[in-house]
């Protein structure tokens, strides 16, 4: 509410609107409703010198959602041609500890064809229910098929927490998912746990580039959704000896996408170790010099059995593909060994490999990040250093 009677137009409010919803009429302040998010900016004490706006939240009528209907932690497991992915197991692991404090149950998700005997693997990693949903138009991936079972299972069984791996098909399909039951989703998940007090689940993630760590809390809607980048959590152990309940749910033919089909699957076969699954990754930046240049960290991996990374910048620069990438903005790992070669280690590369148990750092300039995080740091001429080693190694 703007009171025309105290508002001088002297813009103070237009200013502080992170969304450029105010604007001056006749000098007096005015709000364009479509734009405006009810964000407060403008009413916060000290911003209007007039007090001459105030906002007043009126709570919508109507039964409050029942949030006390919705238990137990899901973990969506993903799977590629019948094989469940390593992310499931780090988030039953994750999972159990969040539903130990909340004195719940875990339930992994599990669609696909043919399908139903890879759930006593997820009891065996910490699931005490698993539903699985089989059928031909779950062989492979399709977010929209995908979502719509998703969601009726979770109208259905009513979780508390859903988690899902930060992957190429877990960002396509759980926003779709969220969006369907009305909820919240925070992405990219580099920490979960339970408030003590709130009982709530607290996503943290980083924000503004990884300069800060956002910590998230979806308090009036369930169910509450995270997906989490793999390598982030350690897997879960597997127990032969955990028993398990496994609840087979038809598919609903009304779940079948309409709008797209998957034509064919292209495996992509690369002759290096997996990035994120490699135990020693050589990871080039900017101070690699060219693609050129990058041959020598292939050898290098080669020779200790390891996998090649890059920084934003050399990939940025087209010296190698986006799938080396690691950081925020590329894949995170957690190898035993990290060679960063020619890389300055800002906070988004950190990001992305700062859990690996030994980091050597290699770098002429000694006040380089990465230099303060490096269990070993070597400081000289990668061009120098590199090729020694290989030879050393051979």
């Amino acid at each position: 509410i703007i009171d025309p009677g105290k508002c001088t137009g002297c813009g103070a409010c237009i200013e502080r609107c992170p969304f450029n919803a105010l604007t001056l009429v006749d000098n007096v302040a005015q709000v364009d409703e479509v734009v405006c998010t009810l964000c407060g900016a403008c009413a916060k004490q000290g911003v209007c010198p007039y007090e001459a706006i105030t906002l007043i939240r009126e709570k919508k009528k109507g039964a409050a959602p029942a949030l006390d209907a919705h238990r137990n932690v899901w973990v969506f497991a993903e799977q590629k041609q019948g094989v469940v992915q390593g992310v499931a197991f780090e988030l039953l692991g994750k999972a159990r500890e969040l539903a130990e404090v909340r004195h719940q149950e875990v339930w992994a998700v599990l669609l696909g064809k043919n399908i139903a005997h890879k759930a006593q693997e997820l009891i065996a990693r910490g699931a005490d229910k698993v539903i699985v949903v089989e059928d031909d138009s779950l062989e492979y991936f399709e977010d929209e098929t995908y979502s719509n079972v998703i969601t009726r299972l979770c109208e259905k069984y009513k979780p508390e927490i859903v988690l899902t791996g930060a992957t190429t098909i877990g960002r396509a399909l759980i926003p779709r998912v969220a969006v369907q039951l009305r909820t919240g989703l925070t992405a990219d998940c580099t920490g979960l746990h339970i408030d003590p007090e709130k009982q709530l689940l607290v996503q943290t993630r980083p924000a503004f580039g990884g300069n800060i760590m956002a910590r998230i809390l979806c308090p009036n809607h369930r169910p509450q959704m995270s997906t989490v980048r793999h390598k982030v959590f350690p897997e879960a152990q597997p127990d032969s000896q955990r028993i398990g309940e496994i609840i087979h749910e038809k598919f609903d033919s009304s779940d079948r996408s309409h709008l797209a089909r998957v034509a064919d699957v292209v495996e992509i076969l690369e002759d290096t170790v997996n990035l994120t699954d490699a135990n020693i990754i050589v990871s080039g930046g900017r101070g690699v010099k060219g693609p050129q240049n990058f041959a020598i960290l292939h050898e290098l991996a080669k020779a200790v059995g390891g996998a090649v990374g890059a920084s934003r910048a050399a990939v940025d620069e087209g010296w190698i593909p986006y799938a080396h990438q690691v950081g925020q903005t590329g894949k995170t790992v957690n190898p035993k060994v990290y060679i960063a070669c020619g890389i300055s280690g800002q906070i988004q590369h950190l990001v992305g490999m700062q859990s690996s148990d030994i980091i050597v750092a290699i770098n002429k300039d000694t006040e380089a990040p990465i230099m303060q995080v490096a269990t070993l740091a070597l400081c000289g001429d990668l061009f120098e250093i590199i090729p020694e080693l290989i030879k050393q190694l051979k």
